[in-house]
């Protein structure tokens, strides 16, 4: 294996200015994540007290937009139009 002498890198003033400006940047990106998840947080807690009192399973299909519908119950619905 060849040996070699460690290799000098040197921080330039540009370069300290882009790590700040990046990383201002991700700290007001998570700042406004967590505000949202606040956010949405009280509205879940606003909604649990509010005068509409929901399961669980209708909040959560409330979300994700599910709508289910009633199933038709009885034979006719298991073997289409035949009768027995």
């Amino acid at each position: 294996m060849l040996r070699r002498k460690p290799t000098r890198l040197e921080l330039k003033l540009d370069d300290i200015e882009e790590f700040e400006s990046i990383r201002k940047d991700l700290e007001s990106r998570k700042k406004q994540r967590e505000d949202a998840e606040v956010a949405a947080a009280g509205e879940e807690a606003a909604m649990a007290l509010g005068a509409e009192h929901k399961s669980r399973e209708q909040i959560i299909n409330d979300r994700i937009g599910y709508k289910p519908q009633p199933k038709a119950g009885g034979r006719a619905a298991h073997f289409g139009t035949f009768e027995f």
